[in-house]
């Protein structure tokens, strides 16, 4: 598997996609359209690549980082960007993802413009709807990634336990052992 997925909602994840946003060379995972298609399989939201060219991928970005920035402005409080609103709102207006019920399944098919209709859908169910309030960004300081909140206490530290969480762990064990040894 190519890209990662520790959000568990799909426009997060996709906003995940650049990866470590504050360091002064982020890490691409959508640097060719064949990535891009990559990202929609691995995603489910397609069974087989929707054929995305380099068109469909600027316009991937584009709408990626548009809800990087409204979920940023609201993480802060400020709000949201007109400008980003507007693109997300013209990619929710699109066509929905095709499915199509066979006798041994369903199959799940369209164009990049429809998964990203998909992911401009969820993002404005999340951030116009109640699931706004669990919006949190990943606490380890080299992650940027950001994730809704459904613990029972809502103190989810990071957007996974698996990678970052394990890596905060690890690094504070470290450095308490290594003052311990020092003393």
């Amino acid at each position: 598997m190519m890209h990662a997925f520790p959000c568990g909602t799909l426009p997060l994840d996709f906003v995940g996609t650049l990866r470590a946003r504050r360091n002064a060379a982020p890490a691409e995972k959508l640097a060719s359209p064949q990535q891009l298609d990559a990202w929609f399989v691995e995603a489910g939201m397609f069974d087989s690549a929707p054929g995305a060219d380099e068109t469909d991928l600027e316009s991937a970005v584009a709408l990626r980082e548009s809800i990087y920035s409204l979920v940023a402005a609201r993480l802060a409080g400020r709000p949201m960007p007109p400008r980003a609103m507007s693109e997300v709102n013209k990619h929710a207006a699109g066509l929905p993802v095709t499915l199509c019920l066979h006798a041994d399944g369903a199959t799940r098919t369209g164009s990049v413009a429809q998964g990203l209709a998909a992911l401009a859908r969820e993002t404005v169910e999340i951030l116009g709807g109640a699931d706004a309030a669990l919006l949190r960004e990943c606490a380890r300081p080299e992650c940027t990634q950001v994730y809704l909140d459904r613990s029972r206490g809502h103190r989810r530290e990071w957007c996974a336990m698996k990678t970052c969480g394990n890596r905060v762990k690890a690094a504070s064990y470290r450095a308490r052992r290594h003052s311990a040894t020092r003393a």
